[in-house]
């Protein structure tokens, strides 16, 4: 996350819900989990947890991040590694959402292979992008929506 001494990105103090309109880049490398220790020691103790609050926010709070995270476990208990086919799926859905480039190799390998970096690159680049995955979907549109300070409406100031 960003100090607050520290200004955020233009971009990312935007509506999280729109897509961005030109390609860009990863706000970080795969393996620059050092930028998060926190994040990275919680992901590879339970990554069930940082997926399921990835996948939260990369749908919209169409599914929980509870659920998120179950489907994964069980995916990872009873097959024994075929949960990273389901986390390559919202990999690419991030990657579509922010017209990221499907690197270091395609989604599916890059999840195979460095599942856990992987999950790490993708709550740091929600984060760059001003989402707090641990606030879940709903949790983020009312901090954004804190900001939007309406006028008040007096109903007895139209008089004729």
């Amino acid at each position: 996350m960003y100090p607050s001494s520290q200004p955020m990105p233009q971009h990312a103090t935007g509506d999280s819900a729109h897509h961005f309109t030109t390609p860009s880049e990863w706000s970080t490398g795969l393996f620059d989990c050092d930028n998060d220790y926190y994040n990275c020691c919680l992901t590879c103790w339970c990554p069930c947890i940082t997926f399921g609050q990835i996948a939260e926010v990369v749908d919209k709070g169409t599914t929980s991040c509870i659920a998120h995270g179950a489907i994964y476990s069980l995916l990872c208990l009873f097959t024994g590694g075929c949960q990273c086919i389901y986390a390559c799926m919202q990999r690419s859905k991030l990657r579509q959402q922010y017209m990221l480039p499907e690197q270091p190799c395609n989604d599916c390998l890059t999840h195979c292979f460095c599942e856990m970096c992987a999950i790490c690159q993708e709550y740091r680049e929600l984060q760059y992008r001003g989402l707090d995955p641990s606030l879940g979907w709903d949790g983020n549109i009312s901090r954004q929506n804190q900001g939007v300070v309406m006028p008040p409406i007096n109903p007895g100031e139209m008089k004729r």
